[in-house]
């Protein structure tokens, strides 16, 4: 019986469950992103040093460490209650988001603002001059072209985090790689296991890589 036949079930499941801590962390992550992208943008001088100091932070530790501090640090300090309450709800899955999210969250701050500097000033100051507040001319004009031109990045970005929930097997959960290291053992089929799940990895981040460009030729800016 093919390795397929016997654990392609197992191995989707796997796959479902890096695609579903993906899309969480990204979502968290982006929105992570923009409340330090604003922050930064107040002028304020301690607002600014404390989201730079975020930024480094994250950035210059490992994605482990990140994960490692949140499952076995941040866990250990919780209220009694609130602990138990998370290892009964996937704990293992939830501190991982989180960890992955705030890493990728100061990477995409980055790109966001990297967008944001591509914008000619003018375009603020003409959306200020009809009328609209400073709030409502980020939301509608300015910030809406520098997601544009942030896509590059952000996607790229996108891809490394979508890879960088394998090291997620390392507290117990059960994604793709978890899933791959557990039939591998089960089996000895060491290297069709691993061929498999590699293929799967590929289709997905191509499958991001495409969707990325597709988006980015949608949404380019004329002129540019």
């Amino acid at each position: 019986m093919s390795l397929l036949n016997e654990y392609g079930a197992t191995l989707l499941l796997g796959l479902a469950l890096t695609l579903l801590l993906s899309v969480t962390s990204w979502l968290a992550a982006f929105l992570i992103a923009l409340a330090l992208t604003l922050l930064r943008m107040t002028k304020v001088r301690a607002l600014e040093l404390l989201v730079l100091a975020f930024i480094e932070y994250q950035r210059n530790v490992p994605p482990l460490v990140h994960i490692f501090l949140w499952y076995f640090g941040v866990g250990s300090v919780l209220p009694e209650a609130l602990q138990d309450w998370v290892n009964a709800n996937h704990g293992e899955f939830i501190f991982a988001a989180v960890a992955i999210a705030l890493y990728y969250g100061a990477y995409f701050a980055e790109d966001i603002r990297s967008g944001l500097r591509s914008i000619a000033k003018g375009q603020q100051e003409a959306a200020r001059a009809l009328g609209l507040s400073y709030a409502a001319a980020m939301r509608r004009v300015v910030l809406p072209q520098a997601l544009r031109v942030a896509i590059a990045p952000l996607v790229s970005g996108t891809v490394m985090l979508v890879k960088t929930t394998s090291l997620a097997m390392v507290i117990g959960v059960m994604e793709l790689t978890y899933v791959t290291k557990e039939i591998s053992s089960a089996t000895f089929r060491i290297f069709e296991t691993y061929a498999i799940s590699t293929v799967m990895y590929v289709v997905v981040t191509l499958g991001l890589l495409f969707l990325g460009n597709w988006l980015g030729q949608c949404l380019r800016i004329k002129g540019r």
